[in-house]
Parts: structure tokens; C-alpha cells; sequence
């Protein structure tokens, strides 16, 4: 029954990541990745990782969403017919058909390896805010850092985009 559950929200998972891709209009898109967050959520709950799931809602479900949302009404969600955005469209699939192979050859080799390699049962204190926090700022504190120099990229990148061409 659990399983069937799991494979279910995948499935709901996986829809909410294709509506993403393939809305045209951005606002529908915003609400494909909010449904996405949210069925990770329920993911992180059944996995017994209550605080990832409670920071899954907090954070991307309500922070990322609501922001992309802003961001979207505020630089208005549509191509203009001659943007360069419209014109790359084609470098652009491009880019993506080589990206989603590379991300399915990966996959595949996570799915053998870990297939194949011994497992070692769950950690009592598994999703926990301690052993979160134990493993995040000892075994991955460079990575954890270059998420924050990466999330801060990427919200001085949107004040630019959202920002007004000057009129000369």
C-alpha cells in the first residue's frame, strides 16, 4: 500500500515537473513547480524527514514559489514577439535535449551503483534537525557555501532582469 502510494506521488511528481517545462504561460508553470514542491513534501514525510518536509513547505513551496510568482507579475510573464529570449528558442531546446541526456545517463549510473552497492539500514535520527545540521556544516560545508554564493547569483541576476531599461 505504501509503495503504491510512493509510486503515485512520483507519478504526480513527474507531472508537475513536465507542466513546468511545457506551459506556455509562466504563471501556470509557477503552479506546476508548486505542485511539484509540495508532492516532495509528502515525500520527505513518508521517508520519516519531518524537517526536511516542514522546510520543503516553508521554504521552496512558499518562499520560491511565491518569489518566482512576484517576479513574474512584476517583469510581466510574456515574450515580446522580437525578444532575444523568442529568438533562442532553438539553441535553447538544443541546449535542453543535450542537458536531459546527460541527466539520464547519470541516473542510470546512481541507479546501478546504488543498486549494487551494500546498504547499511537507516540512522536512527535520520532527517533530524541534529543530524542535519551535523552532516551540513562538517562532511558538506563547501558545497553548503557555494549554495549560498549560487543563491545569491541568482537573486542579483533577477533584480537585473526585473530591472527597467533606462529610456535614453
Amino acid at each position: 500500500m505504501e509503495l503504491l502510494f510512493f509510486i503515485a506521488l512520483g507519478f504526480l511528481a513527474l507531472v508537475g515537473a513536465i507542466g513546468v517545462v511545457v506551459s506556455r504561460n509562466a504563471v501556470y508553470s509557477a503552479l506546476a513547480l508548486l505542485l511539484n514542491f509540495a508532492v516532495l513534501a509528502v515525500m520527505y514525510f513518508m521517508l520519516n524527514a519531518q524537517f526536511l518536509g516542514v522546510v520543503q513547505v516553508i521554504v521552496y513551496t512558499g518562499a520560491i514559489v511565491v518569489l518566482f510568482l512576484f517576479v513574474i507579475m512584476l517583469i510581466g510573464g510574456q515574450l515580446a514577439p522580437g525578444s532575444t529570449l523568442a529568438s533562442g528558442r532553438r539553441q535553447t531546446r538544443v541546449a535542453a535535449l543535450i542537458l536531459s541526456v546527460l541527466m539520464a545517463v547519470g541516473l542510470s549510473i546512481v541507479v546501478v551503483l546504488g543498486a549494487l552497492a551494500p546498504t547499511t539500514g537507516i540512522v536512527p535520527d535520520f532527517g533530524s534537525v541534529q543530524a542535519i545540521g551535523q552532516v551540513l556544516f562538517t562532511e558538506y560545508l563547501l558545497p553548503f557555501e557555494l549554495a549560498s554564493v549560487l543563491l545569491l547569483v541568482a537573486m542579483i541576476g533577477a533584480v537585473v532582469l526585473a530591472r527597467r531599461p533606462k529610456k535614453l
